[in-house]
């Protein structure tokens, strides 16, 4: 992060907006009501000394697979956003944290992704966070502009 760039700045981001949209979704008893962006979003950050006190091995929890759903979620309908067809997230996880996540937009897979470790799932900043996402979502889009048949679909 640069000296001029604070973690409020990435709270601004379309990718992250929308992130915030799919968390407070899935809040159902309104636990996050009264957090901020910064809080409501903070278990996506995973850094150096959170990953060390989480096991090397182990099983995803419910809430964990649900925040991996809404980051995928997040991508699908920032991707639906920005080409105006409709992107369907699919994740298929299993019980260890092992899987695959795709987003499709018409007959066309715009973006697979294999996830291992869910658990730990997270990543060291917000910076990095958005850059990954704007990365996936910069693909997808060069996806679909190529085989936009396929899309279209």
């Amino acid at each position: 992060m640069s000296e001029t760039t604070t973690v409020t700045d990435y709270m601004e981001t379309p990718f992250t907006n929308e992130l915030l949209k799919q968390m407070r979704a899935l809040d159902t008893y309104d636990a996050h009501a009264a957090k901020t962006p910064a809080e409501t979003l903070d278990p996506y950050i995973m850094t150096k000394e959170r990953k060390r006190e989480i096991p090397i091995v182990g099983d995803p929890d419910e809430i964990t697979m649900a925040r991996v759903a809404a980051y995928y979620n997040a991508l699908a309908t920032s991707i639906e956003q920005r080409c105006g067809l409709m992107a369907v997230p699919m994740i298929k996880l299993t019980h260890e944290g092992f899987g695959r996540a795709l987003i499709s937009v018409g007959k066309l897979i715009v973006l697979d992704k294999t996830l291992r470790d869910v658990h730990r799932f997270g990543f060291p900043t917000f910076e990095k966070m958005n850059d990954q996402a704007e990365t996936l979502i910069s693909g997808a889009l060069k996806m679909i502009e190529s085989y936009t048949e396929v899309a279209k679909a």
